[in-house]
């Protein structure tokens, strides 16, 4: 009897994460490619954070998911399969910003989300047709996908496996932020009822929301957040932090079971701490206020290196965020990922120090700096780390906090994290 067609879902390593591992998230988009996949096909996953992969294993099919920072792995998984003649397909956010690289790796590649078009893909290769292109263009306001799946991850140890999208698409165009590139420029949402659906299918536990601003629409959130109430979920995700401008959204938000919200602040100071996402009539301090009041933990994040930010932006940043209060600080520098306006502008001006894409990863500097050298930015990010997470910092934050202990837990794990990502760096 001839075997079922086998396809192999591959998430890349850049590097190994030693004990943060088991705070490891599942590929969302992996998870979604698997529920895309119709059932005639079978499904295994080789998730590098987790375990090598089997490179002689005999697939019809590996496709494979590329941040920018994973894309030089991801070639050189690539390679090695086709050099066996096993077709690949390359996908997710560097392959759709730059697709004519990615083919130079790939049978195929997948340009924008992959739902709409990764049956016909499948359909084709078994056709003999397969194409080097498959597009998917983001439209309208209503996001039509399926449930994300999760039998094929197996025993794998994550932090949880329970989660998923409500909404995808961002307004607000930040210049360094890739997602409008890929989702589109407008907030898109589930249909309520089929998010609360999915949700009721979780066990209670923690799940996540890997949304990239899960309040962006107040309106459209409002009925997934009344409906949560109740379902024994315990959630963490990401938001603009202007939702608190409502008190009753912030109610909702803690009501319906949310423990931890991330919030970009982006800067302490300069153009983008008066963006339009970040500003509004009550300070980022009342806003935060509110929100950890409730007991929500509060996790701020702020990017070094913007073109009005000098040499004395670290401790600003610092002393900035112990006035505000945040749960979590959370420090990056900012990277001009392909494809985002940041990345032409800085080109047009050769201020870019390579395109070595496995080190644009927020943690190392690829430009150079408007007022301070690579290395000044470089060190001053290192500095403002570890400050904040000095053993008197995270005392002065965690003595704010309604839940001392559940503060005092995040902000270890996060010191850890940060001392380990050092060790591990490449």
């Amino acid at each position: 009897m001839n075997r079922r067609p086998r396809l192999l879902l591959v998430y890349p390593a850049t590097h190994r994460l030693g004990w943060v591992k088991r705070f490891q998230l599942p590929s969302l988009s992996l998870k979604q490619v698997a529920a895309a996949t119709p059932p005639a096909w079978e499904v295994l996953l080789a998730d590098e954070v987790q375990e090598e992969i089997d490179f002689d294993g005999d697939y019809d099919l590996v496709a494979i998911t590329a941040m920018t920072h994973q894309a030089v792995r991801a070639y050189q998984i690539a390679d090695r399969f086709r050099v066996r003649g096993v077709p690949v397909a390359l996908g997710g956010i560097h392959p759709t910003v730059l697709p004519d690289e990615a083919i130079g790796h790939a049978d195929s590649v997948v340009i924008g989300e992959a739902e709409p078009v990764w049956a016909g893909l499948l359909d084709d290769l078994q056709q003999g047709r397969l194409q080097q292109f498959y597009r998917s263009v983001p439209s309208g306001n209503r996001l039509v996908i399926p449930w994300s799946r999760r039998d094929f991850l197996g025993s794998r140890r994550y932090l949880t496996t329970r989660t998923l999208q409500a909404s995808r698409g961002c307004p607000y165009d930040c210049p360094f932020c890739t997602v409008t590139p890929y989702f589109g420029r407008s907030f898109r949402y589930r249909d309520p009822d089929d998010v609360l659906a999915e949700l009721a299918s979780f066990e209670p536990g923690l799940m996540v929301f890997l949304d990239d601003n899960i309040l962006g629409d107040p309106e459209r959130a409002r009925p997934i957040l009344k409906g949560m109430a109740g379902m024994g979920l315990k959630w963490g995700g990401q938001a603009n932090l202007r939702f608190a401008e409502d008190p009753e959204l912030v109610r909702l938000l803690a009501d319906s079971g949310c423990i931890g919200i991330f919030v970009g602040l982006e800067s302490a100071d300069g153009a983008f701490a008066n963006h339009p996402k970040t500003a509004g009539r009550s300070s980022q301090a009342e806003l935060i206020k509110r929100i950890r009041d409730t007991g929500v933990v509060v996790e701020g994040s702020v990017i070094f290196g913007f073109d009005d930010h000098d040499e004395g932006i670290f401790e600003r940043t610092v002393r900035y965020l112990e006035r505000c209060a945040v749960s979590l600080p959370t420090f990056h520098i900012l990277t001009p990922y392909p494809g985002t306006a940041l990345f032409q502008q800085f080109q047009q001006e050769g201020r870019l120090l390579h395109t070595d894409w496995q080190r644009y990863d927020h943690g190392q500097v690829v430009y150079r700096p408007r007022q301070m050298t690579p290395k000044r930015l470089y060190q001053g990010w290192q500095e403002a780390r570890r400050e904040a997470y000095h053993w008197s910092s995270i005392a002065g934050r965690v003595l704010q906090s309604p839940g001392k202990g559940i503060n005092l837990l995040y902000n270890i794990l996060r010191r850890g994290g940060i001392y380990a990502q050092e060790n591990t760096a490449p």
